[in-house]
């Protein structure tokens, strides 16, 4: 069904690994624009974090669970008299405070966040003097006061770092949250009819900020049902700034990816020389990928970080023998700041590098259709279909035109990028690991444009990018929705046939994934397990055209070249490959597009005429 590897063994095992040695492990990330101590991958105790996550858990969940216990509310009424009022809310308010804290504290310290230990131990710290001081609930105590000496023994296993502009950004929400809650908190009470006496404005604020955290303030409500409403109220508004705070502090950091211009020179260069092994080597100048170079200058890693994991595709650039040199940097990267390393879309030689440097695993993911030129034609039975369809097309009246980028004049390729834009279904753009997402932009010049036009306009736009000196990797296909059937068909074809005047020699269309499994699950004799894969396959064709990419490839009776799919283990699997759904934009999170909404209130309108 798949073929999978673990830690393979390559070859040239012994030239990769004196080319290593010369790249002594270090990167020049252009991102961080410096280098860094590596982390010892080797010597990691990956127990320590998962137990002390459990643990941190638990406690959490028990402060949480202790407020619902009644006996623990008479015992603090015993000395109550001493400190009206507040000794009973200030202790369930920390119990809950520190019990949910906890609970998504728990995740960064499974991640060997080093703010999360921080963190981590500070309240413990706090929740067990209350514990021994207050409640009394030794058993707790002692479980939290374990914990926080083995936190501080293991404290080297807790050095992921996390990203400046997450905390800076949690700062900013949280000062903005604060505000909101006192306006929300300061308007009920300005509205709100029955306080026990005519307070100042300065009591009704500090009555708002201590109901934030729970505590009892100076105001006093004559009926008792109005005050409830307003402690559930602000105690609701504080818990929720005080869980959003914690999310974007503790969340995976995703660093800002911008390829810079001399990166990409860097990048073009090597593909220069080294090109032609890889059909996906072009695409590691998308925009929004960051680089990790060897010492040497010799290979490199393009990768962009989403939801934690740090995700590279296609093979490293550059000279095989050179890639551990980085490869060992970006899994020091990765392990620096408790990222999963990912591959998309490797070749075999790629896969069997990753896992032997990186002790990783390999999937067979799927397969690259590639089409070898000359012996490309669409005489025989089994290209009846897409003769059929290209006769088609050419009947209506379609002409096709395939142009080298830098031979297309500015003002005809401007209009070809406006008519391309305009027939995007939504603003989302799909593609990472087999996508450049843009057209006609400086430096692509050697990319080739393939348009059907219909009476002088533009229908349909088909891009390809350099694969080598002559190969050309299937970038795009858009078309005007309401043009003739088989305008992609049509193209494709066009373009093979004008492949030799350009001195093209093969052509990667797009990427079939699990097309082995789609193929001999059909076949006669297949097994009830491949036929079921298949038939899983089908369903969820509907949502991700894994079967249509495949007989869409498939009609061009091309060469298979297998891909693989590279990660750590297979619990990781399930989270890389969301992360990989998002990265690809098949996954789409909702978000909260806020210029937008305060551009559709007027807002901004309104700060620009308060501007001096």
């Amino acid at each position: 069904m798949t073929t999978l590897i673990r830690r393979a063994l390559g070859p040239d095992k012994k030239a990769a690994e004196m080319s290593a040695s010369d790249d002594a492990n270090q990167a020049g990330d252009s991102r961080a624009g410096g280098q860094q101590p590596s982390v010892d991958r080797a010597r990691q105790r990956r127990w320590v974090p998962r137990t002390a996550a459990l643990l941190t858990f638990l406690i959490g969940l028990a402060d949480i669970l202790n407020i619902l216990r009644p006996d623990l509310v008479g015992r603090l009424h015993r000395i109550n008299s001493m400190i009206p009022g507040t000794l009973t809310d200030v202790t369930r308010s920390a119990d809950v405070i520190i019990g949910l804290t906890l609970l998504m504290l728990a995740h960064g310290l499974r991640r060997r966040k080093r703010r999360a230990w921080q963190a981590v131990s500070a309240l413990l710290a706090f929740d067990i003097a209350i514990h021994f001081i207050h409640t009394q609930r030794i058993v707790t105590a002692v479980i939290s006061l374990v914990l926080l000496i083995a936190l501080l023994y293991f404290r080297d296993e807790f050095y992921a770092e996390g990203d400046p502009r997450t905390r800076w950004r949690a700062v900013w929400i949280f000062t903005g949250l604060i505000v909101a809650d006192v306006a929300i908190g300061l308007t009920y009470i300005l509205l709100a009819r029955g306080l026990a006496e005519d307070y100042s404005f300065g009591q009704r604020v500090q009555e708002v900020i201590y109901g934030l955290v729970g505590i009892s303030g100076p105001v006093q409500w004559a009926p008792e049902t109005r005050g409830d409403l307003f402690n559930l109220l602000t105690s609701a508004l504080g818990i929720f700034t005080l869980l959003v705070t914690a999310y974007l502090f503790l969340r995976p950091a995703e660093p800002r990816a911008r390829l810079g211009r001399a990166d990409a020179d860097r990048i073009r260069e090597l593909l220069g020389k080294q090109g032609d092994r890889d059909s996906l080597g072009y695409f590691a100048l998308r925009d929004d990928k960051s680089v990790i170079w060897s010492s040497t200058g010799k290979a490199a890693v393009c990768y962009r970080v989403v939801s934690g994991v740090m995700l590279a595709s296609g093979d490293p650039i550059g000279d095989p023998e050179a890639w551990p040199g980085a490869i060992g940097p970006f899994l020091d990267e990765a392990a620096r700041h408790a990222w999963a390393p990912a591959v998309m879309g490797c070749s075999e030689l790629g896969a069997e590098v990753w896992c032997r440097e990186g002790g990783l695993t390999a999937l067979e993911l799927g397969d690259e259709a590639i089409v070898n030129v000359a012996d490309f034609s669409l005489s025989g039975r089994p290209m009846r279909n897409v003769r059929q369809m290209v006769n088609r097309v050419a009947k209506h009246g379609y002409v096709a035109e395939v142009r080298r980028v830098g031979d297309i004049p500015q003002a005809e390729l401007d209009a070809i990028v406006r008519a391309a834009d305009s027939w995007r279904g939504s603003a989302t753009e799909r593609g990472f690991s087999m996508a450049l997402g843009r057209i006609g932009t400086h430096g692509d010049e050697e990319c080739v444009l393939a348009t059907a036009t219909e009476d002088g306009a533009v229908r349909a736009v088909l891009q390809l990018v350099p694969w080598g000196p002559d190969g050309l990797s299937l970038d795009l296909m858009r078309r005007d929705k309401a043009a003739q059937p088989g305008l992609n068909d049509f193209l494709i074809v066009e373009t093979i046939k004008a492949a030799p005047a350009l001195g093209v020699k093969r052509i990667s269309l797009n990427f079939a994934v699990f097309r082995a499994a789609l193929e001999r699950g059909e076949r006669i004799g297949a097994g009830p397990v491949l036929r079921a894969w298949r038939s899983v396959l089908i369903f969820m064709s509907k949502w991700f055209q894994i079967e249509s990419l495949y007989k869409f490839n498939a009609k061009f009776c091309p060469v298979w070249q297998p891909r693989f799919f590279v990660f750590p283990s297979t619990k990781d699997a399930p989270r890389i490959a969301l992360a990989a759904l998002e990265a690809e934009a098949f996954l789409v999170w909702p978000r909260l597009e806020l210029r937008r909404i305060a551009h559709k209130l007027g807002l901004g309108e309104i700060g620009r005429k308060l501007r001096p």
